[in-house]
């Protein structure tokens, strides 16, 4: 599902001392590593210092990201749309809109959006993604 980011609660636009920047403008990226995965960076370390990054992050219905670790970054998760499950130091957290998940340095954890099921087409997942410092 390509949902256009305007339908997005809260994400549509970024409004800074200097701009307003219309965020469903902003390109998707696919993941490096993860298949089914892309990115929208909304904000970069380039914009802040390195002091803070976010990413509109999509994981195809069924996708996932695996089992990673931001060695010098604080994660954290705003869910926008979708659902799935985030395993975060060994411990399941159910994702659906409404839920933050924060993941401290150095914690491995991995993301999975809920799977198609009974042949209806699933969702994607929609996390607001935060690092501080800086992930990009």
């Amino acid at each position: 599902m390509n949902a256009d980011l305007s339908q997005l609660p809260g994400t549509a636009r970024l409004a800074t001392p200097e701009t307003d920047t219309d965020l469903a403008a902003l390109p998707w990226n696919p993941h490096p590593r993860f298949a089914g995965v892309a990115l929208k960076h909304l904000v970069t370390g380039a914009a802040t210092g390195g002091a803070l990054s976010a990413h509109l992050v999509r994981i195809e219905a069924g996708a996932e990201l695996s089992s990673h670790v931001h060695e010098g970054s604080l994660e954290l998760h705003e869910v926008v749309r979708g659902s799935g499950v985030c395993t975060l130091g060994g411990r399941e957290a159910v994702y659906r809109p409404g839920v933050c998940g924060l993941i401290p340095a150095g914690v491995a954890h991995s993301v999975r959006a809920a799977a198609k099921h009974d042949g209806q087409h699933g969702e994607a997942l929609y996390i607001l993604a935060k690092f501080a410092p800086a992930l990009l």
